[in-house]
């Protein structure tokens, strides 16, 4: 699978666009891929904040990352458009049976595909070399469309993980 999400984001966005990013409980398959790309993409066709357009960016990527982005140079996001867009989210939770508001799941790419693990697997899937300090993990923390674009894929040592796990301790 290629990771390179350069292609998939907008140039046009300013780089401290908004970023939402919502990770499903399993990979989509073709048909719901479909499906769902047309409902966030309707979505951010339709987005609004307090009844002016939000420049809005909404796709489904890796089959299994919603990700929302919100271009604010021409109108700010207010909380009632964010809920809207937590709305859209739901829905495809409860339409295709996929949980995606679980944050204690994290995904890394192990053996060039994307692999989930709950915080309480971490520190076997370390001791056991699943996950290295180079292995990539999808950082859902980002804020913004350049922190999207420079650290939503990071090696763990670059990550939080890497300060919460003594991975110099654990023989690999």
């Amino acid at each position: 699978m290629n990771f390179n999400i350069q292609q998939y984001i907008p140039a046009n966005f300013n780089n401290n666009s908004r970023v939402w990013i919502y990770q499903s409980s399993r990979p989509f398959n073709a048909e719901e891929v479909f499906q769902i790309d047309s409902i966030l993409q309707q979505f951010a066709d339709n987005w609004k904040s307090h009844g002016a357009d939000v420049k809005g960016f909404a796709k489904l990527l890796f089959n299994q990352f919603a990700v929302i982005i919100a271009d604010e140079t021409q109108a700010g996001v207010s909380g009632c458009s964010t809920d809207s867009s937590v709305r859209v989210i739901k829905q495809i939770e409860q339409q295709f049976n996929a949980p995606m508001f679980e944050r204690q799941a994290l995904g890394f790419i192990v053996n060039e595909s994307i692999q989930l693990l709950s915080l309480s697997q971490i520190e076997n899937a370390i001791e056991n070399g699943t996950i290295t300090p180079d292995t990539i993990y999808f950082n859902n923390l980002v804020q913004t469309k350049e922190e999207l674009l420079n650290n939503w894929l990071i090696p763990i040592k670059d990550s939080w993980l890497a300060k919460r796990y003594n991975f110099s301790a654990i023989k690999i």
